[in-house]
């Protein structure tokens, strides 16, 4: 059976010297916490970015928020640096928030803000952490994602949120490669 984080469910997350637990928050219900950021299942043509700052693990565009940015602001900008693209719209599908239970950072809760959005492609300069970027089919994100150990059912309600297969097998789904003149 697929684990789908449920709404104020806590999932514990478990990495060398740290113990985190993340739970899911519908967009009416906005967490206290710091905020700590936007990421966005970003779709083109039907098709979801996914992006690599080594060519090897992939990700959802996103991060965290610079002075004065509100959440979708922060979307916004951080689509654009690490995507090369443009949101045109987007709808918030919800919040994680994130405690730490052990480690260096122990009681600091941070919420991050995750968006659906529709984007324009533009012209693949990447500026800062990104080398590259695909198009891949809803069919196969899950397989394209690099998801962190102990993050799939949180991953998993992002992407059933915005409509996408999770945690499925693609099944002849190809992964199209953007490639510079993209």
């Amino acid at each position: 059976m697929v684990h789908v984080a449920t709404d104020g469910e806590a999932v514990d997350i478990i990495t060398t010297g740290d113990h985190w637990q993340s739970s899911w928050y519908p967009p009416s219900n906005p967490p206290a916490g710091t905020p700590h950021g936007s990421t966005g299942v970003c779709l083109v043509d039907g098709q979801v970015i996914l992006v690599s700052d080594d060519g090897k693990h992939w990700q959802l565009p996103g991060g965290r928020p610079e002075a004065g940015e509100d959440w979708s602001d922060t979307l916004a900008r951080e689509v654009s640096e690490e995507a090369c693209a443009t949101v045109l719209s987007c709808r918030l599908l919800g919040f994680s928030r994130g405690l730490c239970r052990r480690g260096p950072e122990q009681g600091l809760v941070l919420v991050r803000a995750l968006w659906c959005a529709d984007v324009r492609l533009d012209v693949w300069t990447p500026e800062h952490e990104m080398v590259e970027r695909r198009l891949v089919p809803p069919d196969g994100v899950w397989d394209a994602l690099t998801v962190p150990t102990g993050w799939e059912p949180v991953y998993r309600r992002i992407l059933i949120e915005a409509g996408i297969p999770a945690g499925q097998t693609a099944e002849g789904g190809q992964v199209a490669r953007l490639g510079e003149d993209q």
